[in-house]
């Protein structure tokens, strides 16, 4: 312990024990750290909080992850795991982390997010429902919510497909009976699988997969599910039904949907009476989309002959429970995902997800963000960039005023109208135009919510071109109206600030600015002149911004016509003193001038 108390920086510990803080400045660590010890609010036990000092974020594993998941995590976070917090821990917690794993026992509720004050980026969800996140919360804190939506489909699909099999044959009941020291085979004769019409509640990742088993086991399969393309659906031989036709005439009836306000005890007293009287139920979604006591109810009238559930309302459920306690229901404790192979590929699964959001990539399973398929994701990565530089660029040129109300986007495309998704376009301009004037932090979650808090109203507008579709775009457009600009030159004929840009070799560059064409890379920061169009006017701006060491990266002009007004965009690398600004706004021959951080 000697060794350890002489690296010790500082140790203060208040009269009140109302925390205590110790800070590490051993110099053979490769990690120095600050502990704080804190009373959590209410049971007067104490929680430890530690926080790293280098440059890795935190994440807080708060509830058990596989050893793959961890290992990815660990290269490149600092990860506390820590399991069974009270909600008082987490929330006391919680502000020293960047990002929290959970899986289903963990509420991350809005008081999470309040407690986090503003660190909180990301939330992982180890599983795809995420019911037990308050996505309005996390949304309107800007933190951005991500499931693992695959890893664990097979296994939920097998497990439900083992619950049909075993309640249609009585598996449990009659496991249960023969170790009792009893041989009833009377008693426990089942019912066949095959030429019976099996209803899919939702015929997502989860569901399909069990209409494909189901289909392989001769059953005739229906689905309901308002938002599944019905040709993916034909594609597999099922047939997308309304509610009431599928509840109606179903002998099974398989559960997948998510928990949601339109979906909660969506099976009722009502929905159980129109369902054919005999009816086998599974569930392996989430016990909050039937009402158990309503179930219960049913299964004494003979309504519903049997049920097999793996998810419940609560749990887990009470031992006095009279559904789990009833003869003809079959039940296990949440083990859908819950295979080796399931168990490990969520780890991985959600850690790469976690790992790629705190690197500010853009994640192809955010939940409460626009939901964009990876390759799209891919193919989109060098515009948005270009969406957001535009926006950051735009909203500097205005002069003030009443402020930026009315923003119109045009997008150039030779794609068809349905084949460019512009909502992570539109976010990202959300997120230039906000962020250089005003302190929110805006990201693709909460870029939508910002912008109707602030009043601002983005029109989106699309023209289609002739040519090749194989860049998703040839150009983004932003226009900002009824202000006055700090460049006037950047005004279009229209009375709009206007700027415009395009992708050269993956780079964004500004191509337009008010009714001028220009072609400048938008990195680093940018200069602009308006000028009179004479010789010698790009060496005398150069030669200023050479003897005072500022680096040009790019320049271009763009001008009506020879010997008229022209603009100049200058790229530089770093941002010139007001001197050296006063000298380029000093040449005669210069208009105005204006500098803009990108």
């Amino acid at each position: 312990m000697a060794s350890s108390a002489a690296n010790l920086r500082t140790l203060s510990l208040n009269k009140n024990l109302s925390s205590l803080s110790i800070s590490s400045n051993n110099k053979l660590s490769a990690s120095p750290f600050s502990l704080t010890v804190r009373p959590a609010r209410r049971n007067g036990r104490f929680v430890v909080l530690a926080v790293s000092l280098d440059a890795k974020p935190t994440v807080l594993v708060a509830e058990k992850l596989g050893e793959a998941g961890l290992k990815l995590l660990k290269e490149f976070a600092n990860v506390d795991c820590s399991y069974n917090l009270t909600p008082e821990e987490l929330c006391t917690k919680i502000s020293l982390c960047d990002a929290i794993i959970v899986r289903s026992g963990t509420k991350v509720n809005r008081e999470v997010f309040e407690s986090s004050g503003g660190r909180l980026k990301v939330v992982g969800r180890a599983g795809v429902g995420i019911d037990n996140v308050d996505l309005s919360a996390a949304t309107e804190h800007g933190c951005l919510v991500v499931n693992a939506p695959t890893a664990n489909t097979v296994a939920a699909a097998e497990h439900g497909i083992a619950l049909l099999a075993a309640m249609a044959r009585n598996v449990a009941q009659a496991d249960a009976s023969v170790k009792a020291g009893k041989w009833q085979r009377n008693k426990y004769v089942g019912v066949s699988l095959v030429g019976k019409t099996l209803a899919v509640m939702g015929f997502g990742k989860v569901g399909s997969e069990v209409a494909r088993r189901a289909k392989g086991l001769g059953m005739r399969v229906i689905a309901h599910d308002p938002y599944a393309p019905a040709d993916r659906a034909h594609a597999i031989g099922v047939e997308l039904v309304s509610f009431d036709v599928a509840i109606g005439t179903a002998d099974f009836i398989s559960l997948h949907m998510p928990l949601t306000p339109a979906t909660s005890k969506v099976l009722n007293d009502e929905t159980f009476a129109k369902m054919k009287k005999g009816v086998r139920i599974v569930n392996v979604a989430r016990g909050g989309v039937i009402d158990e006591e309503a179930l219960v109810r049913a299964l004494d009238a003979g309504i519903v002959a049997q049920a097999a559930l793996d998810v419940f309302t609560e749990e887990p459920p009470a031992q006095d429970s009279k559904l789990v306690q009833h003869e003809r229901v079959t039940v296990t404790p949440h083990l859908g995902a819950s295979t080796v192979e399931a168990q490990e590929g969520v780890a991985i699964e959600i850690a790469e997800a976690v790992v790629g959001a705190l690197k500010g990539e853009l994640a192809a399973t955010a939940v409460n963000a626009p939901m964009v398929p990876a390759e799209v994701l891919s193919e989109l990565k060098p515009y948005v960039m270009l969406a957001e530089k535009l926006g950051r660029l735009a909203v500097q040129l205005v002069a003030g005023g009443s402020g930026v109300k009315t923003v119109k986007v045009t997008y150039g495309s030779a794609r068809a109208p349905d084949d460019l998704d512009t909502r992570l376009l539109r976010a990202m301009i959300t997120k230039g135009l906000i962020e250089p004037i005003s302190s929110v932090f805006v990201n693709l979650v909460n870029a939508d919510f910002t912008a109707k808090q602030r009043g601002l109203r983005i029109a989106e507008e699309r023209i289609v071109l002739d040519g090749s579709p194989e860049s998703p775009l040839d150009f983004i457009q932003v226009q900002i109206a009824n202000v006055e600009s700090k460049f006037a030159s950047a005004i279009s004929d229209g009375g709009e600030i206007k700027v415009e840009g395009r992708v050269k070799d993956g780079v964004p560059h500004l191509t337009k600015v008010g009714s001028f064409e220009v072609d400048v890379s938008m990195e680093g920061s940018l200069i602009l002149c308006r000028q009179v169009d004479q010789p010698g006017m790009i060496g005398k701006v150069g030669s200023i911004l050479g003897q005072e060491n500022v680096n040009v990266s790019f320049m271009s002009v763009g001008r009506i016509a020879p010997r008229k007004q022209a603009v100049m965009a200058i790229g530089v690398d770093e941002q010139p003193k007001a001197e050296t600004l006063k000298k380029i706004g000093d040449i005669p021959a210069i208009e105005e001038f204006v500098f803009l951080k990108l």
